[in-house]
């Protein structure tokens, strides 16, 4: 189990190795934007400040958007304890 922070509200929530963060988010009774669950709406796209994701499918962002942080929880999943942001 890993950690992931969420800022500006300074929420904290854990996540399993194999489920999404958003998933982890939804079990832990966060509000966290998201729609479509699939990475096609981007609601739920956010910018990871710390730690390391992976995804079973590959996201659709640039490589400038990634090197930037951007991910969607929708289908990242950690891979360490995670600080994001909802900007």
């Amino acid at each position: 189990m890993y950690q992931v922070r969420v800022l500006p509200q300074d929420v904290m929530f854990s996540v399993g190795e194999a489920e999404t963060l958003l998933s982890a988010a939804r079990r832990a009774g966060l509000a966290f934007p998201h729609r479509c669950q699939v990475g096609a709406c981007a609601t739920c796209l956010c910018r990871k400040l710390a730690g390391e994701v992976t995804y079973r499918l590959a996201p659709v962002l640039t490589e400038k958007e990634q090197a930037e942080g951007w991910i969607f929880p929708c289908l990242a999943m950690a891979r360490s304890d995670l600080v994001l942001t909802l900007e």
